[in-house]
């Protein structure tokens, strides 16, 4: 992979959030970032997208940090925009998420994605 990027649903601006260290641990190992938040204009000094439709390049990895209520809607938006592995951090899944998150076909990976990349959240 010449090029590492992430999209991050539920980025923070809030440095407490695990939204927001999602951002900065990516960051940290080299990964072209975009953070997602319809809320900010501007998170970590990156800019902030609205949805995933407006990311400006597929990204490789999409990270999510959002309930499941509020990702069940947006799964298909995450599947039209494409991705290579669907990261479902702690929090995140439920068993409507992951049934439509396999009838979309995407490839879900259960599990902290901050620890995946070889840091700790609380390194960040």
């Amino acid at each position: 992979m010449s090029q590492k990027t992430v999209a991050i649903l539920g980025a923070s601006a809030d440095r407490s959030k695990f939204g927001n260290k999602a951002v900065r641990a990516f960051m940290r190992q080299g990964f072209t970032v975009y953070p997602v938040n319809p809320k900010e204009s501007q998170i970590e000094r990156l800019p902030a997208f609205s949805r995933i439709a407006d990311v400006p390049a597929r990204p490789n990895l999409v990270s999510v940090y959002l309930p499941p209520r509020v990702l069940l809607k947006i799964l298909p938006d995450i599947a039209a925009r494409g991705c290579d592995e669907l990261w479902l951090n702690p929090g995140t899944e439920s068993a409507e998420v992951l049934a439509e998150a396999e009838r979309l076909g995407l490839n879900v990976i259960q599990a902290c994605s901050i620890v995946a990349i070889g840091l700790s959240p609380d390194e960040v």
